[in-house]
């Protein structure tokens, strides 16, 4: 995993403080006519800064000084979100779990990392103790949906689609509920602990998974097909996809039936994220949201010495 220093940025300016200067410095907030300037400088310490700002937070009693202090939390954290971000994108974006809790980290900052981890890992040795070497793609698939769908009860949350909770990977593990791609990507997780060559597709409207082997155990030609989640795994062959994408009276294109990245899953995370906050009407979540994707889309930009 890899993680943001803080000290690589103002964590250096924030270790030679003492707690009592620490202190001293966010009681300056009170004072109006500096308290912009000193809002600045209790940013450029960083997020390690937090934890007094919290306790700040709770032992004063004026509402104004509360919203200050809250703003000055959110900011910090959102700012460490964002260098987070970046490390992840430029390490090239490959461990879906770690992209999907920073994501996860925007609404609940201090969810963990490591409970996710455990949650995934639980349902990958059920299904372990389920699965045999010798069985077809079909039956292993099978496997999947009796771990996922039956005994753990995922399902699709028809109720609210667009709630911004189906984004967050630790809710839908919670309740259970969850919108095709975070369906999808607990599977794919899932999947990948146990070495199965399943992978995500973007489809408009629609995110599925496919099971991509050429050959089985006994060197026989399997045919790649997909897999939907919100539909409690139900496998999807070719022609399927190719009709679903008719109905929606589109262009056909490669990237419907191919494996797309665990970059393009987080984004697609992000852009369900943003129109989930759109729909709730906050505009403020929705461009912050949007702020986040505009960091992971920087790396198709091409260069100044590209054309």
């Amino acid at each position: 995993m890899l993680f943001f220093n803080p000290a690589t940025r103002h964590g250096a300016a924030f270790a030679r403080m003492t707690t009592t200067e620490i202190k001293a410095l966010i009681s300056l907030l009170d004072d109006p006519e500096i308290a912009p300037q000193i809002q600045d400088e209790i940013q450029n310490l960083g997020e390690a800064i937090i934890p007094f700002l919290e306790e700040s937070w709770e032992e004063t009693l004026d509402p104004q000084q509360q919203r200050r202090l809250e703003d000055l939390i959110h900011q910090l954290q959102f700012e460490g979100l964002q260098q987070r971000l970046r490390v992840w994108r430029d390490s090239g974006g490959q461990d879906l779990l770690e992209g999907m809790w920073l994501l996860n980290s925007y609404q609940y900052p201090d969810a963990d990392l490591q409970a996710l981890n455990r949650a995934i890992e639980q349902l990958r040795f059920e299904a372990w103790t389920l699965l045999r070497p010798e069985m077809h793609p079909a039956d292993q698939v099978q496997v999947l949906n009796h771990v996922i769908f039956r005994n753990h009860k995922f399902a699709a949350n028809t109720q609210h689609f667009h709630s911004p909770a189906n984004s967050m990977l630790h809710r839908v593990l919670e309740t259970k509920r969850g919108n095709p791609l975070s369906l999808c990507v607990i599977y794919l997780l899932v999947a990948q602990r146990l070495d199965l060559p399943i992978f995500g597709v973007n489809l408009p409207n629609l995110f599925v998974l496919t099971y991509q082997l050429y050959t089985d155990a006994d060197d026989k030609p399997v045919t790649p097909f997909y897999i939907n989640c919100y539909n409690r795994g139900v496998v999807l062959s070719k022609a399927d996809i190719e009709h679903y994408v008719g109905q929606l009276g589109i262009t056909s294109q490669d990237s419907f039936y191919e494996p797309c990245t665990h970059l393009d899953i987080v984004r697609r995370a992000m852009r369900n994220l943003q129109v989930g906050f759109e729909k709730l009407q906050e505009p403020a979540k929705a461009e912050e949201v949007a702020q986040l994707l505009a960091i992971l889309l920087e790396q198709d930009k091409p260069s100044e010495d590209e054309e």
